[in-house]
């Protein structure tokens, strides 16, 4: 039951994009189309649990025992890096048109402070490997329907007559604030 209650807060009520505010850069960027935002929210959920495990492996039995907590950022740097990059390789070998669509995107996934964010979060909140599973699993879910979410409505937002000075970014930030505040009505869940 406790994994169910880590889920659906990390999910919805504590959502790393609308409550949190962490990774808005990729969220704005890769939002114009629905294939894009899909493709970027595969490679966050990929990067999200790989770096959010292999970070608690390298804190728990390296860092901690070591005592070289200090150095924990510069660590979690190195792995999330190095999974981008294999996330990159692959996209680029396997699926090209992706690859292309995410464009610069796809290497800001190493300076996304969503995933630097839920590795700390798992560190600060001391979480069991399980734990820690669960809850970089349910954060990069909490990611990826907060992207698809909002790429439906920009999609949608696109065909609507908007006024000039609101077009493109402008729009694109109000509207991410009122699926914020839709989000906000969680907060009461758990």
């Amino acid at each position: 039951m406790d994994y169910i209650v880590l889920a659906i807060s990390a999910i919805l009520v504590n959502n790393i994009l609308l409550a949190q505010y962490l990774g808005n850069c990729p969220f704005l960027g890769t939002s114009k189309k629905m294939e894009t935002a899909v493709g970027m929210a595969f490679a966050v959920v990929f990067v999200l649990v790989m770096a959010g495990l292999i970070t608690w492996i390298v804190n728990a039995f390296v860092l901690v025992p070591l005592k070289l907590e200090y150095l924990r950022t510069i660590g979690f740097i190195l792995v999330i890096a190095s999974l981008v990059q294999f996330v990159e390789m692959f996209l680029k070998k396997s699926i090209p048109a992706l690859y292309a669509g995410l464009g610069i995107f796809l290497p800001l996934i190493t300076t996304n402070c969503a995933v630097m964010g839920v590795c700390l979060i798992n560190v600060n909140e001391e979480y069991t490997f399980i734990q820690a599973l669960v809850s970089s699993f349910a954060y990069a879910v909490g990611f990826g329907l907060a992207l698809i979410l909002f790429a439906g409505v920009r999609e949608k937002v696109l065909l609507a007559r908007v006024p000039r000075p609101l077009q493109d970014t402008s729009i694109a930030l109000v509207t991410a604030g009122i699926i914020s505040l839709a989000f906000y009505a969680f907060k009461g869940m758990v």
